[in-house]
């Protein structure tokens, strides 16, 4: 059988298309997301409250217990790794400084947003792909209910509220493994840690986690949504779209985070 021979050029044409057209629908469900939840409520006076605090049940309180753990341990090693360097020259003290800048303008973000990247990003793009498998997302069209507004609203709304909410949570958590490994390990005393911990933060570092927070909520929102709605098979594409999300929403997570951080570096 003689081999096939693949224009180049129609490969980059197929990708150009194909990663256009993934624009495409993003931008249309970005739209659509943002009008069905932050102006069609309060042009129609119909907020679905409810819904909106199951899914911040599902999405803040059932993520509190790992966030807790896994920011506690990340203070912890990141105290024990700054010491290593700062005890060469003498500087132990500033372990504090390091500890708290980092969570609460970085890895505070950022893990929170992983973490919830893995539990509620997927849990999205499996819910809607289940619906969307199952004719379900159609049957909404049939009786008049738009499936974003029903389905995609609620998530969004419960996502801006609880993800900057984990994220203080990360951030005291992670101060406070930081504090209790300085003091035991490292030998610190407690009073120069919260004093030079006091310090070393300003309103500005805690705002910036804050806003990268909100950010990272809505993109996992949006990725979660968008694989969900993509889902035309059955049971073993909605696996695929569900992983697929994970991934996604991870990688876009870091992409803004780099975006986030130079634009905060250079304007404030």
């Amino acid at each position: 059988m003689p081999l096939k021979i693949v224009n180049p050029i129609a490969i980059v044409g197929i990708k150009t298309v194909n990663i256009l057209s993934i624009i495409k629908n993003v931008s249309i469900l970005i739209n659509e997301i943002f009008y069905w939840t932050l102006i069609s409520p309060f042009k129609t006076g119909k907020l679905r409250l409810k819904s909106t605090f199951s899914e911040m049940v599902k999405i803040g309180y059932n993520s509190v217990p790992i966030v807790v753990v896994i920011s506690f341990f990340v203070g912890m090693i990141l105290a024990l790794q700054s010491a290593y360097q700062l005890k060469k020259v003498g500087a132990l003290i500033y372990v504090a400084n390091l500890v708290g800048v980092s969570l609460t303008r970085e890895l505070g973000p950022i893990i929170t947003a992983i973490l919830i990247a893995g539990r509620s990003g997927s849990s999205f793009a499996a819910e809607i792909g289940s619906m969307k498998s199952a004719e379900e997302i159609d049957a909404l069209r049939s009786m008049g209910i738009n499936p974003v507004s029903f389905l995609v609203s609620p998530k969004m709304m419960a996502m801006l509220i609880m993800a900057p909410c984990l994220t203080i949570i990360a951030d005291f958590i992670g101060i406070f493994g930081g504090f209790v490994l300085s003091i035991t390990a490292v030998g610190i005393h407690p009073h120069s840690y919260i004093q030079q911990t006091i310090n070393a933060l300003m309103v500005k570092d805690v705002i910036t986690g804050l806003v990268k927070s909100i950010a990272f909520g809505a993109i996992i929102t949006v990725v979660g949504a968008y694989h969900g709605f993509q889902v035309t098979g059955g049971a073993e594409e909605v696996g695929m779209r569900t992983t697929a999300s994970v991934v996604s929403s991870i990688f876009m997570v870091i992409v803004f985070d780099l975006f986030f951080t130079v634009l905060f570096y250079y304007f404030t």
